[in-house]
């Protein structure tokens, strides 16, 4: 996937992004948007549809990059937001306590967690959201799966990366796993 050039301050241009890439990791948020019931049961979970530089179409979770000097709660709803549209309402904890930390390394095998462009850590997140989310960006669309949809075998194949385990993962962490 080509990434555009951003012009906050704090964000690196093309050459800086792949020498930093090459040289250190790189902080990430990994976010698993969720629709919860009136007791707070995860009863959806939604997974982006997007196509990658290569051509491939593939399920994925809301992510992206950590800017310099940006608190992960702001790199949270800001990647919600670009994903998700400005209406998604996202509900992200007083005090964001990642479920888990995936290692992304360009070299397959080190983790389950893949990424042929650098060495990445993300801090993952279930989020719920109660309003209106229409994908944005990069993404084709955006569809709600029950919690036994998303951990089936069908769906899982259609997530590169790792993102397959990681939602996994979450799904056992709010107890949804089948």
């Amino acid at each position: 996937m080509t990434e555009m050039t951003e012009t906050t301050p704090g964000w690196l241009n093309p050459d800086e992004l792949e020498s930093a890439r090459a040289r250190m990791p790189i902080l990430y948020v990994d976010a698993v948007p969720v629709r919860v019931d009136d007791k707070g049961s995860v009863t959806r979970v939604g997974l982006l549809l997007r196509i990658g530089s290569d051509g491939t179409v593939s399920r994925a979770l809301v992510s992206g990059r950590v800017l310099y000097h940006e608190r992960v709660r702001d790199a949270l709803l800001r990647h919600l937001e670009k994903d998700l549209g400005p209406t998604a309402l996202p509900a992200v904890p007083a005090s964001p306590q990642p479920f888990t930390i995936a290692e992304y390394f360009p070299t397959r095998g080190v983790t389950p967690y893949h990424d042929p462009r650098q060495h990445a850590v993300s801090l993952a997140y279930v989020v719920p959201v109660a309003g209106d989310c229409r994908p944005r960006q990069d993404a084709l669309d955006l569809v709600w799966f029950t919690p036994e949809e998303a951990a089936s075998p069908a769906v899982q194949q259609e997530m590169s990366g790792g993102h397959g385990v990681l939602l996994r993962q979450a799904l056992a962490h709010v107890g949804q796993l089948p």
